[in-house]
């Protein structure tokens, strides 16, 4: 039994009740929520709020976290992580706490035009829309039960 990286995702919710997902760059067709791990030492309330805004632009005056719930976790399938930088081959999957954030209105669009950049496209959909076909196949329980749990929206 290995370790598993910590990790935080924002599910970014506009005032129509819609999802942001965003496609990934070097993956055409993969999509997913703004998310990223947690720096060692780092309180995962505030990872969250960095990884939104290196990877959308949007500052935490921007929207409100109205709640939140950890314990997603999924393991990387064998030999995914042996190209990875060394610090992170340790790993044998990741453990994530979601964060329901409720865009304000008036805020800036998503701006993905960040350095380094990780998406292509983004787009906002209702949560039913989300495609578990967008995720490699590791990943499909745990969108499942992120979507069940915070929109109450089997896939």
């Amino acid at each position: 039994m290995g370790e598993y990286r910590p990790n935080v995702a924002a599910l970014m919710v506009n005032e129509k009740g819609r999802l942001l997902v965003c496609e990934r760059l070097l993956n055409p067709g993969a999509w997913q929520f703004p998310q990223g791990g947690v720096d060692d030492g780092e309180d995962h309330d505030v990872a969250v709020l960095r990884e939104v805004e290196e990877e959308i632009g949007m500052k935490q005056e921007h929207y409100v976290v109205e709640r939140s719930k950890g314990g997603y976790r999924y393991d990387f399938p064998a030999g995914t992580m042996k190209n990875k930088p060394a610090h992170k081959a340790r790993f044998v999957g990741q453990e994530q706490r979601y964060y329901f954030c409720r865009v304000k209105e008036g805020a800036p669009e998503v701006n993905l035009m960040q350095e380094p950049r990780e998406f292509s496209q983004a787009k906002w959909i209702e949560p039913r829309e989300f495609e578990l076909d967008w995720l490699p196949d590791f990943k499909k329980e745990t969108y499942r039960e992120v979507i069940r749990d915070f929109f109450g929206v089997e896939l």
